[in-house]
């Protein structure tokens, strides 16, 4: 559907607006209804709006549930691929359950960490994570700047 185009659902003309946020619903008017003048247009529907933070805990209750891995796996193979030929000259095969063992111990990592960061972030009284709370988690940890 290209910008401009109407379509006409159910006797309503839905155009798409250039803000996607909110999409108008108009009344179509044909010659083939009555003729009177005095049908009110429909009510603008509007996407609903939530309260701040309410979709944020909705997205971490969903993350909690699931199991999957939050890294796309093809990317993180070559990243692993390419780290292995930092170290060696000789390419080597990997195989799938290693490169998803090394991704499983990746996440558990980062997220592990993200955690600390967290609370570094709410002991100094804020909701937004910086990267002197990471740097501050990972001095505590004790992993090397390098």
């Amino acid at each position: 559907m290209t910008k401009g185009d109407n379509r006409i659902v159910g006797g309503a003309a839905h155009r798409k607006s250039p803000n996607p946020k909110r999409n108008i619903i108009t009344a179509q008017s044909s010659s083939s209804s009555s003729s009177s003048s005095s049908s009110q247009p429909q009510a603008l529907q509007q996407k609903r709006r939530y309260r701040p933070g309410e979709k944020a805990l909705r997205e971490i209750r969903f993350y909690q549930r699931n199991t999957d891995l939050l890294i796309r796996k093809l990317p993180f193979a070559r990243l692993v691929r390419e780290v292995q030929t930092y170290f060696h000259r000789k390419i080597f095969r990997w195989q799938t359950e290693a490169v998803l063992a090394l991704q499983e111990a990746a996440e558990a990592h980062l997220v592990s960490l993200f955690e600390d960061a967290n609370l570094a972030c709410i002991h100094a009284k804020r909701v937004t994570v910086t990267p002197s709370d990471i740097q501050l988690a990972r001095r505590i940890r004790g992993v090397n700047r390098e």
